[in-house]
């Protein structure tokens, strides 16, 4: 089938690299289709404020769905913990592909010393940097004198400043540095049991539009049930709870012989407070298994932590 695709991408090192690959792969799948990328610039990649105050919901998405909307590009391809639970009527996730690591990954600067790769024996008053209310709220669990500091920028902003040595360390995703050849500069990767991933990360997502049926099979190939499943289950979860890439909200979900696991999260921003519970169930429930999952924590006080 021959077919003329355009993805849709931000410009970041790390999501030209996700577009790239996804183009790859239907070339592979479609040898007669012609893929090209198109860059463009979202919210989050044209102001420097933090996350927080910019809005969480849609920062780095936004622009992409209006471009599939109007037909500029024929699929989106995003980070999955990037794009919002709730999508424009119109479209639709067509595949996500094969999860990386989902762990958050410590990184101290290239000078340290590695005794201390981890977060528990990090100095005390530590700088550690991050843009993210989740992983800021855990960290402050386990680390209350820890001072956390604002950072942004891509994957090697954020590692320059570190070595400039304007953090101790910093907490970034184990699967962006991985895939960006970079996995030497994780010092340690971060237990799940120390601080819950965001829901999707490590996964990538193809948004096409309902309807455009041609995209979608040369898509659909790039789907991988396993992580899809999983990622149903931890998108409900957040959809219940009503929150954003930026709260501090975790989910993350394993699938085990056939049974699915889930495991959520929601704390104090200062990390006073943490609610945590999990479900287990079938593979057919993974979307209930996220709503129930979302009353037991709000049953525990979760609605009050965010602060409703």
């Amino acid at each position: 089938m021959s077919l003329t695709l355009v993805i849709g991408s931000r410009g970041s090192k790390l999501a030209l690299w996700q577009a790239e690959q996804v183009r790859n792969t239907i070339e592979l799948l479609e040898p007669e289709s012609k893929v090209r990328i198109e860059i463009i610039k979202t919210t989050g990649d044209v102001k420097n404020e933090p996350l927080t105050l910019i809005g969480g919901k849609g920062v780095f998405t936004k622009e992409l769905e209006e471009a599939l909307l109007d037909g500029r590009i024929d699929l989106a391809v995003h980070s999955l913990k990037d794009l919002p639970t709730i999508l424009p009527s119109e479209l639709t996730i067509a595949a996500i592909c094969k999860r990386e690591d989902p762990r958050d990954a410590l990184v101290l600067g290239v000078e340290a010393d590695n005794g201390y790769a981890s977060l528990m024996k990090l100095p005390n008053r530590s700088v550690v940097g991050t843009s993210s209310q989740r992983r800021a709220a855990q960290l402050k669990a386990l680390r209350p004198d820890i001072e956390i500091k604002d950072l942004r920028g891509n994957v090697d902003t954020r590692l320059r400043k570190l070595d400039e040595a304007q953090y101790q360390a910093v907490i970034l995703a184990s699967a962006g540095l991985r895939r960006l050849g970079l996995a030497h500069r994780i010092s340690a990767s971060i237990p799940v049991s120390e601080m819950l991933p965001a829901v999707g990360q490590g996964a990538i997502a193809i948004e096409t539009r309902k309807g455009d049926e041609a995209t979608g099979l040369a898509v659909g190939n790039l789907n991988d049930p396993e992580t899809n499943v999983c990622c149903i289950a931890e998108r409900a979860l957040l959809r219940e709870l009503g929150g954003g890439c930026q709260l501090p909200i975790a989910g993350h979900a394993t699938l085990e012989h056939q049974l699915l696991r889930l495991d959520g999260l929601v704390a104090a921003p200062d990390g006073s407070q943490i609610v945590r519970d999990q479900v287990s169930g079938a593979i057919d429930t993974a979307e209930s298994l996220g709503a129930q999952l979302a009353a037991k924590l709000i049953s525990q006080g979760a609605d009050k932590l965010l602060g409703r």
